[in-house]
């Protein structure tokens, strides 16, 4: 894959980013990236698909100084005109509010095209699978009408589940938050919309930015704008982006937070880019005094990317609650040890203003003044709640910090790691086992688990 797992290594690809007039791929423009060595020359640069990182999703791949031909380039351009969706935006909006006019008889839904369809257009669906009767709840929740994307590179929609999406909105809503920027949070925003509906004294509203088009069908430009967060491009152009920028500077950009909650394979670097650009344009809005401020942000990932939003964002700190997912085999509430969901809420917003449940097994620390997981606890000679997994971390005096529970000191290795390790790892073996002659993709250990 072009856009390969950030990590340093003997051979490593590293992000140099966005850059000005970098080529287009179906998926907006590519970023640029170079192969780099240990102790040799930046190889050659190149670029490559900004959201996928598996060539079979998108292949799209050129070198930095390649001369590209004026057929190549029309060819390139058509193909990926292609490669849009079928209808556009408006349409899908006007589309919208015809079916919702036709009796329940006449409402149906492809789910091999994952499409609404209005009469004319059955014939033409007819060896497809239906979803009949659709209602206005169903309507109202479509993340649970369309199939998930679970390609976890590109797409990976694991979707809040009920306790932890509502625990958000509440969260928010206690902490005084009227506007929610929605990246790639598709659950959370159809909870706010389905409560605004609903409920006459509900007052948030949430725009969604997401790359999944399909969302379209069901929301108007002012609520939904294809994004990809990975190259901060909004599909609609400058239409598009502006309707962002308004979102962000009402109430002079006053009481606005953005939840993110991106693929948990995706390149770290990449999105702190484009967040940094979401945060520069609310700040961009502001007529006076915030220069000096960053827009409030919740970022949803995995607890072991810590240092790597941190080294972006060193105002971030990491809650302890534990999200989780409907539609994730691991990443669910209530397991125990390695099978609990790994994912937290990393925030610029003080600590102490997250109150998370204590029904739930979350206690206040007053040292360390933030909420924890009841089995985090308190080391008085690293002075903080030190535990990122939920199980209780114990301090090492030659490491001189805490470690897992289940990691021994190893004196060869000269730090705390697993009991049953390899200790002359080579640089140039397999990076799973260590072992020569063979890389992680050919690995017997990971064919045998």
């Amino acid at each position: 894959a072009a856009a390969g797992q950030e990590r340093s290594g003997p051979a490593a690809l590293a992000l140099l980013g966005p850059a000005p007039g970098a080529p287009c791929c179906p998926h907006g423009p590519a970023l640029l990236f170079v192969k780099t060595s240990q102790g040799k020359e930046e190889g050659r640069r190149f670029y490559a698909c900004s959201a996928c990182r598996d060539r079979k999703d998108c292949n799209f791949f050129q070198w930095e100084d390649e001369k590209v031909s004026e057929a190549r380039l029309a060819a390139r351009e058509e193909y990926n005109r292609s490669q849009q969706p079928f209808f556009t935006h408006r349409q899908n909006v006007d589309r919208y509010k015809n079916f919702v006019l036709l009796p329940l008889s006449k409402r149906r839904f492809c789910q091999e095209c994952q499409q609404l369809l209005l009469p004319a257009e059955w014939k033409k669906h007819s060896d497809h699978q239906f979803l009949c009767d659709i209602t206005t709840a169903q309507l109202k929740s479509p993340s649970q009408l369309l199939y998930p994307l679970e390609n976890k590179k590109t797409n990976a929609q694991y979707l809040f589940a009920d306790r932890s999406c509502q625990f958000l909105l509440n969260l928010l809503i206690d902490l005084g938050f009227r506007r929610v920027l929605s990246v790639g949070t598709p659950r959370l925003h159809e909870m706010i919309q389905s409560k605004a509906s609903q409920e006459e004294e509900f007052n948030v509203k949430s725009l969604l930015l997401d790359i999944d088009f399909r969302y379209s069908q069901f929301y108007t430009e002012d609520e939904f704008c294809h994004y990809n967060m990975f190259n901060h491009h909004f599909f609609g152009g400058e239409t598009a982006c502006e309707t962002c920028r308004k979102f962000l500077c009402e109430e002079n950009g006053e009481r606005v937070i953005m939840v993110t909650d991106p693929p948990f394979g995706g390149l770290v670097e990449a999105l702190a880019s484009s967040f940094k650009k979401l945060m520069a344009m609310w700040r961009e809005t502001e007529k006076e005094g915030h220069d000096n401020r960053e827009m409030p942000v919740f970022w949803i990932f995995p607890y072991f990317f810590e240092s790597r939003i941190l080294d972006f964002f060193p105002s971030f700190s990491m809650m302890d609650y534990q999200v989780d997912y409907d539609n994730h085999a691991l990443y669910k509430h209530g397991k125990t040890g390695r099978r609990q969901s790994p994912v937290r809420i990393f925030t610029n917003l003080t600590p102490s203003m997250i109150v998370l449940p204590e029904e739930e097994g979350y206690r206040f620390c007053t040292v360390c003044q933030r909420y924890v997981s009841s089995g985090n606890q308190h080391c008085e000679i690293c002075n903080s709640c030190t535990s990122k997994d939920g199980r209780r971390w114990k301090h090492c005096v030659l490491c001189k910090k805490c470690v897992k529970p289940s990691w021994f000191h190893c004196n060869n290795c000269k730090c705390c790691t697993l009991e049953k390790h390899s200790c002359e790892k080579s640089d140039s073996g397999c990076f799973v086992c260590g072992k020569a002659g063979h890389k992680r993709s050919a690995c017997p250990s990971l064919s045998r688990s």
